[in-house]
């Protein structure tokens, strides 16, 4: 396998981007979910990316929103990946002109074969926690062996990843990506520079 990528999720402030680029993470992600204690509003996203680098990729994270909500964002900010964590079918997620990625909840007996054929047109599947009526960001790992070798997706591993795991997590899922929030905080959307760094770090180092 190749190098593993990494992204930060639920930036909410442009120094915290700009430790992410630094550290030489791959993504951040926007959380455009009110609920959220880690959602941004379109001034807030505008300003975190306007403080970042070239060639870093900034995902926008939606959960069940409306077509019109998606459409007067991306007019507003400039998203390079979407990333759906609702219910949203294959045709809802490829409707806006972007590639987009799709989170699902892992919980014993899924069929990720199915998933990955259902969402064909996806970038990628994310692999996430399965926490009833929390669309994400539980902070909770979920059992890797119930991921099967060689989807034939690009699998971006989250769920309670965080420094002191990422290398056993790459070394037992062997995704396309690894994606962290909580794992890097001091406090729910304020992240660790320390924290940030340890996790790129240990992601880049890994082989």
């Amino acid at each position: 396998m190749g190098a593993v990528r990494s992204k930060i999720c639920g930036i909410t402030r442009p120094e915290d981007a700009i430790v992410a680029a630094q550290a030489g993470a791959d993504a951040i992600g926007l959380v455009f979910y009110a609920p959220s204690p880690r959602a941004v509003n379109v001034q807030q996203a505008r300003e975190i990316i306007r403080a970042l680098p070239p060639f870093v990729t900034v995902v926008g994270l939606f959960v069940n929103a409306s077509a019109c909500e998606i459409n007067e964002t991306l007019d507003a900010v400039p998203l390079d990946l979407l990333q759906f964590h609702g219910d949203e079918s294959p045709e809802q997620c490829s409707g806006y002109h972007r590639p987009y990625i799709k989170a699902l909840r892992v919980r014993p007996g899924d069929n990720l074969e199915a998933a990955c054929e259902r969402y064909g047109s996806a970038s990628g599947l994310l692999l996430d926690a399965f926490v009833e009526g929390v669309p994400g960001g539980t902070g909770l790992a979920f059992d890797w062996n119930l991921v099967p070798a060689a989807l034939p997706k690009p699998i971006i591993l989250a769920g309670g990843l965080t420094p002191e795991n990422v290398s056993e997590a790459i070394e037992r899922v062997r995704p396309f990506g690894v994606d962290v929030s909580g794992g890097v905080e001091l406090s729910k959307g304020i992240k660790d520079a320390h924290r940030v760094q340890a996790f790129v770090k240990a992601v880049r180092s890994w082989r």
